[in-house]
């Protein structure tokens, strides 16, 4: 079995190889990375770390990544993961364990939950919907980042090659 940081590195690969349907940043330095987890209160698990430092924010095949990343237009503001945790926070009630990774297409976010950290320091991939309090009616959608996204990616990816 692959382990989350391998998983980050076969799906950075995999986004890389596939420039006619896949973009992305320019990553993330280790100063953006400290400022994104310090007004987060949580620390990014390694398999997503990786991907931030590597894209800060990416997407291929129609499956969108929040990462974390900055534009011109709004100056120093940490946006993507950053943003849209806090704002599910502020607006929602989202626990504060939570960090937002992308949206799942049906009202939820797709989150990290940092409150269970697994021995490789991952946290799993859960759905959070607004409104609940992030108990154990979340659905489990896997064990680490890396793994759950790379699998969503390569299924999304032949589907757009399947489909041209």
């Amino acid at each position: 079995m692959m382990n989350a940081v391998d998983a980050s590195e076969r799906l950075i690969e995999l986004v890389r190889s596939s420039d006619d349907i896949a973009n992305y940043a320019d990553g993330c330095d280790a100063e953006t990375l400290a400022a994104a987890e310090q007004e987060l209160g949580v620390a990014f698990p390694p398999s997503y770390r990786r991907l931030i430092e590597e894209f800060g924010t990416w997407d291929i095949a129609g499956e969108e990544f929040l990462g974390v990343y900055r534009t011109p237009a709004m100056g120093q503001r940490l946006l993507g993961s950053v943003t849209e945790t806090l704002d599910a926070r502020n607006r929602y009630g989202m626990p504060s364990s939570l960090i937002a990774v992308m949206f799942d297409g049906m009202g939820g976010l797709v989150v990290l939950d940092a409150s269970e950290r697994g021995r490789d320091g991952e946290h799993p991939v859960l759905v959070w919907h607004p409104g609940s309090m992030g108990d154990e009616t979340m659905e489990r959608l896997g064990e680490d980042f890396s793994s759950f996204a790379l699998d969503l990616c390569q299924r999304a990816v032949t589907r757009w090659r399947d489909s041209s």
